[in-house]
């Protein structure tokens, strides 16, 4: 079964990001949180930024426009500062079982803000899936325990949550744009803060090689990670690529087991079996219908396609994949499709 380039980058994205769970595991018994996640921004910023900078025009994607300067300010702002901050001071009021099941909560915000304030299109069959996805979630990080305090601490990790929900939103308006360059300043800003914090909390700084370890794991595990998400969000929407990444911890679960030979739980296998009965909803949707694009210019990595019909200078070489300002006339059309940058319309 061939998956839509959109699902394919989620998936990996939750992958890559899963993966991290085992190597900080290993890393938090040295490194105190802060100062563990401003390596890991920082390796995933400046990661990217290498990776921007030896690609040159190989990448072929749109830079940031200055339009869409308010809304990276904003994910960055909600998901890089404020976030994080309410987490922190959250876990240390809150239980651990009760701050894992709510950060839960995370892709619940995520969807409904797509939904219901951005317009993202939804019905029965994804709202289900979503909703065993996040079950899925919550049996795997109750273990066991199905007590939810309401307690101020309990409260800001709910803040938290939204705050991120509202990040994956505001990063999906700059999704068109170069997701190695959107990852990066989202990576080097978040890194830098935590870094002052941790500065500010008088956190002992770790070895230079834990340093170098944890730089490299967060280039991969957050770096490349967070462009596979922003170019799953260009594919796919929102709230179906939030979906698709609630799977992190589940992969993260399973390669603990298999790394640090822990054992498999009742929990692991009602989990896996809610995420997979999701995950096939999703994977099995089908929507196509009668819909009408009105007139857009934008930029943003594309091919010559029924949506890319526009012509060339004679004398301009393009590749295959290529980016530059473009404009979309009016269409109106049927075939099948996910609410991505040219289908955001109302139903």
């Amino acid at each position: 079964m061939s998956f839509p380039h959109g699902v394919q980058y989620a998936i990996w994205a939750a992958v890559l990001f899963g993966s991290t769970t085992p190597v900080a595991k290993y890393l938090i018994q040295e490194i105190h949180p802060v100062l563990m996640a401003a390596i890991f921004y920082l390796g995933s910023g400046f990661g990217l930024l290498i990776v921007r900078f030896l690609s040159g025009s190989v990448l072929n994607e749109a830079p940031i426009s200055k339009s869409n300067y308010p809304w990276l300010f904003g994910a960055v702002f909600s998901g890089g500062i404020l976030a994080p901050v309410l987490l922190m001071t959250g876990l240390k009021l809150t239980p651990a079982s009760s701050a894992s099941l709510l950060l839960n909560l995370e892709g619940v915000f995520t969807a409904l803000l797509a939904w219901i304030v951005f317009k993202e299109n939804f019905d029965r069959r994804i709202a289900s899936g979503m909703i065993l996805i996040v079950i899925g979630g919550a049996i795997l990080t109750c273990q066991n325990e199905l007590r939810v305090e309401i307690s101020w601490g309990s409260i800001l990790i709910l803040l938290a949550c939204l705050f991120w929900g509202i990040d994956n939103n505001f990063t999906q308006k700059v999704s068109s744009n170069d997701p190695y360059q959107v990852a990066s300043i989202k990576g080097i800003s978040a890194g830098i803060f935590n870094l002052a914090l941790s500065f500010i909390l008088g956190v002992p700084f770790c070895s230079p090689g834990k340093a170098l370890f944890g730089i490299i794991i967060g280039f991969l595990g957050y770096g490349l990670s967070l462009a596979l998400f922003v170019m799953a969000l260009r594919h796919i929407g929102t709230a179906r690529t939030g979906a698709y990444f609630s799977i992190a911890p589940f992969w993260g679960t399973i390669l603990s087991i298999v790394i640090l030979n822990e054992k498999i739980s009742s929990s692991l296998i009602l989990s896996g079996a809610f995420m997979f009965a999701g995950i096939w909803l999703h994977l099995t949707e089908s929507h196509d219908h009668v819909h009408e694009h009105s007139d857009l210019q934008h930029d943003h990595k594309h091919v010559h396609d029924e949506h890319h019909a526009h012509e060339h200078n004679e004398h301009e070489m393009q590749p295959s994949e290529h980016s530059h300002m473009h404009f979309h006339g009016k269409l109106i059309h049927s075939h099948g499709h996910y609410p991505d940058i040219h289908h955001r319309h109302e139903h």
